[in-house]
C-alpha cells in the first residue's frame, strides 16, 4: 500500500496502524485523503490476513475535518460538483463502516465534523483524556449530512440530538456518555488501552470476525443507497442556501455571521 496522506504500517500478527499522515494541514479531510481512505478500506477488506486496523492521526490532534482547499472549492462550484464531492466522504465513510477487519479508534487532540463521522464508523473508540469533539457545520450555515446515518447509528437519535445541530464542541467525557467514545484514558495510558481491544481478535476466526460485523451492519439502521443519496441532496440543499453564503463568507472574513 503506498499512500501520500496515510502512513500504512503492520506488524507481524496482523495488525495494521492506519494513519493520517498531513499534521502540517491538522489531518484535514482533501480529497486525496478521502480517495486513498477508501482504497486502504477496499484493500483491507480483501486481505483475510489482516486481524485489526488502528485509525489515529499524525501531530497535535486527530482530524480537523474538512480541508480548507476543499471548503474553498465547493463555494465556487455547482451544485453537481458538490454533490459528487459529498459522495467521496460519502463513499470513504462508507468503505470504513463495512472493511471486514474490527476498526479501532486512537483519537486525541480534536475531532470535528468530518472526522466525527470517521470516529462513528469504527467499532470502538479509545480517546485521550480533554479531546475535542464536535459538528461544526452549522456554524457556517451547513449540515453534517453524510456523516449523519453513520452518527446516528452510533449514538441513537436522542443523545445525537443533544450536539448534533449545535456546533457545541464537547469533551470526551461527553462523548463516552454519548456512545461515541467507549474509554477516556491519559495520553500515557492509551498504548495500553488501545491494544486490550486489539488483544481479543488475535484469538478468534478473523473470517468469523468479518460475517459478525456484516450481520451486526445488517441488522443496525439502514444505511444503504438510498439513505446516502439524500443525505448528499440534504447537503447540496444546504450549501445553496442564504445561511450557507453568509455562514461561509462570514468564515473567511474571519467575523461573527449575521445570526451570531
Amino acid at each position: 500500500m503506498g499512500f501520500e496522506t496515510l502512513d500504512v504500517t503492520r506488524d507481524g500478527r496482523g495488525v495494521m496502524s492506519l494513519q493520517l499522515d498531513l499534521p502540517e494541514k491538522r489531518n484535514a479531510l482533501s480529497a486525496q485523503m478521502l480517495a486513498e481512505l477508501t482504497q486502504f478500506a477496499q484493500e483491507v477488506s480483501a486481505d483475510t490476513g489482516v486481524r485489526a486496523v488502528v485509525l489515529s492521526g499524525k501531530g497535535d490532534l486527530f482530524c480537523a475535518g474538512g480541508d480548507l482547499t476543499w471548503m474553498m472549492a465547493q463555494i465556487k462550484a455547482d451544485r453537481q460538483t458538490r454533490m459528487r464531492e459529498a459522495r467521496k466522504l460519502a463513499e470513504m465513510l462508507g468503505a470504513l463502516n463495512t472493511m471486514r477487519a474490527p476498526l479501532i479508534g486512537k483519537i486525541h487532540g480534536s475531532a470535528f465534523g468530518g472526522a466525527v463521522g470517521m470516529a462513528s464508523v469504527c467499532d470502538v473508540v479509545i480517546a485521550v483524556e480533554g479531546t475535542k469533539f464536535g459538528f461544526t457545520e452549522t456554524r457556517l450555515g451547513i449540515i453534517p449530512a453524510t456523516i449523519g446515518p453513520y452518527v446516528l447509528a452510533r449514538m441513537g437519535e436522542g443523545r445525537a440530538r443533544q450536539v448534533f445541530m449545535s456546533a457545541r464542541v464537547f469533551d470526551a467525557r461527553e462523548a463516552q456518555g454519548l456512545g461515541l467514545v467507549k474509554s477516556v484514558v491519559s495520553a500515557d495510558q492509551i498504548e495500553a488501552a488501545v491494544e486490550a481491544e486489539v488483544a481479543p481478535y488475535l484469538a478468534v476466526a478473523p473470517g468469523a470476525v468479518g460475517r459478525a460485523k456484516a450481520l451486526a451492519r445488517m441488522l443496525g439502521p439502514r444505511i444503504d443507497d438510498a439513505v446516502i443519496d439524500a443525505t448528499i441532496v440534504a447537503l447540496a440543499d444546504a450549501w445553496e442556501s442564504e445561511e450557507a453564503i453568509e455562514g461561509i463568507a462570514a468564515f473567511l472574513e474571519k467575523r461573527k455571521a449575521s445570526w451570531a
